[in-house]
């Protein structure tokens, strides 16, 4: 029987890699969904020999688009993340760097028409519900690549992409301290959970063991410390409402210090079974607003200067691996009461390919 063949773009998106797909070219039934990405990507190998995957939790990931059954927005973003060592398909989080893919990709594959020198693509993220607007560039109306903004992570430089976000509060449980208080004792560890765009559990790099500014193959190399995180992940994944977290990505981690080169703290982001190689847009997120809500963690790394009154903009830079990543959070105290409105960040993505990408055709006609 030959081969299926199914159209994609194969996108760098911020610091992370996947395929861009529209959900009319996929397989309706979930079972199926997930056996054609797995094949797409080369589970089954850790090096994804038989797929387009990276071998690395940034590099096997998907986008899935549609046009928007939200008559607010343009698009609808599914996203999913792919392991192909445990053979898992998680379509819990959403994720922030395929995110500044998704705009372009929505424009080359005429879902959206593109306008003269900007288009805003107005994004749906299926997965948590938040609103995103991406400003990308589209001069003559077709999309530009080049440019001179750099984020650490990515060699060169790229067009920039505006991308602001809504509505990502309680992304995946319903509430900003999914425990009910800004720190947690898990295992006699004081932690911080908090949801903002993504779920985490924030520590003190010190209380596991390490300085914060190590590097993601140091990281990568200390099992003791990885299996404490795995540990904690099925814990905190119990106490923040997110149930039996064994086989998702949900609730992810990051590790806090002293920010010394000239940011505003230090982080160490972990997808959770692997450290990343730069910062998630969505941590990045949920980090920059810990460091802004009383009584948490990251409270203790940054002052912040947040009065009732303020209404301004905070920019808060956080150093990680590859450099730093800047977010611009908008948020109030409304008497007393923390008000998020909106992050935004100035991401770059690149078209790297686009055709038919071939998978054995069992794996859409035998659901698992």
């Amino acid at each position: 029987m030959p081969q299926l063949e199914i159209p994609f773009l194969f996108m760098r998106g911020g610091t992370s890699r996947g395929a861009y797909f529209q959900r009319k070219d996929l397989p309706e039934d979930r079972n199926l969904l997930e056996n054609t990405l797995l094949a797409a990507m080369g589970a089954g190998h850790p090096l994804n020999i038989d797929g387009i995957g990276g071998s690395s939790e940034v590099t096997t990931k998907v986008a899935i688009l549609s046009p928007s059954s939200d008559t607010s927005t343009d698009v609808d973003y599914l996203f999913a993340q792919v392991d192909g060592a445990r053979g898992i398909v998680d379509f819990g989080p959403t994720c922030g760097n395929i995110l500044a893919g998704v705009g372009p990709a929505a424009i080359e594959m005429g879902l959206v028409e593109a306008q003269n020198y900007i288009t805003h693509v107005k994004i749906r993220a299926v997965n948590t519900g938040a609103h995103i607007t991406a400003k990308v560039k589209t001069p003559e109306k077709c999309v530009e690549y080049e440019g001179s903004t750099h984020i650490d992570g990515v060699p060169g430089t790229a067009a920039g992409i505006v991308l602001e976000f809504r509505g990502v509060v309680g992304s995946s449980t319903g509430k900003i301290l999914p425990t009910g208080e800004p720190r947690t004792l898990i295992d006699g560890l004081e932690v911080s959970c908090v949801d903002v765009a993504m779920p985490l559990v924030l520590v003190r790099a010190s209380d596991i063991n390490i300085s914060g500014y190590e590097s993601t193959e140091e990281l990568a190399a200390n099992k003791e410390l990885l299996t404490k995180l795995e540990g904690i992940h099925l814990k905190a994944g119990q106490l923040m409402g997110l149930g039996d977290t064994g086989r998702k990505v949900i609730p992810k981690f990051a590790a806090l210090a002293k920010a010394r080169n000239g940011g505003d703290i230090t982080a160490r982001y972990f997808t959770p079974w692997a450290p990343h190689p730069s910062m998630a847009l969505t941590g990045a997120q949920c980090i920059a607003t810990s460091m802004l809500y009383k009584g948490t963690i990251a409270e203790d790394f940054y002052t912040p200067t947040l009065s009732q009154s303020d209404d301004q903009p905070t920019v808060i830079q956080i150093e990680h691996p590859s450099g730093h990543i800047d977010v611009v959070i908008h948020c109030k105290n409304d008497g007393g009461k923390f008000q998020f409105i909106s992050a935004s960040l100035i991401r770059t993505a690149r078209l790297l390919a686009r055709g038919s990408i071939c998978i054995p055709s069992n794996a859409w006609h035998n659901p698992t």
